[in-house]
């Protein structure tokens, strides 16, 4: 099975449904988390540069040892990827 990751902030979903975000309706989102999106919008408007700054504590939490512009700079690659970001590089 391929992994699913929130097409806002890179973070990984996999089977949890309780982490997908929802959709006006109330029905689950597939591509995004819920932390990114909730009743069919998002749930903040930022910019790249501010999800990177918000994604970086999450990242060095979960990676011990990763330094924080190591995780900055795989941010800046892989955010824009998604399609969240793809009109924003």
């Amino acid at each position: 099975m391929e992994e699913t990751y929130c097409q806002s902030c890179g973070m990984l979903l996999g089977r949890d449904s309780s982490l997908y975000g929802t959709n006006e309706d109330g029905s689950r989102n597939i591509e995004y988390c819920k932390y990114c999106y909730n009743e069919g919008a998002f749930t903040s408007d930022l910019t790249l540069s501010e999800m990177v700054d918000i994604c970086v504590p999450q990242m060095l939490s979960e990676n011990q040892g990763m330094k924080e512009d190591e995780a900055r700079k795989l941010l800046r690659k892989l955010l824009p990827t998604l399609k969240r970001w793809e009109h924003h590089i």
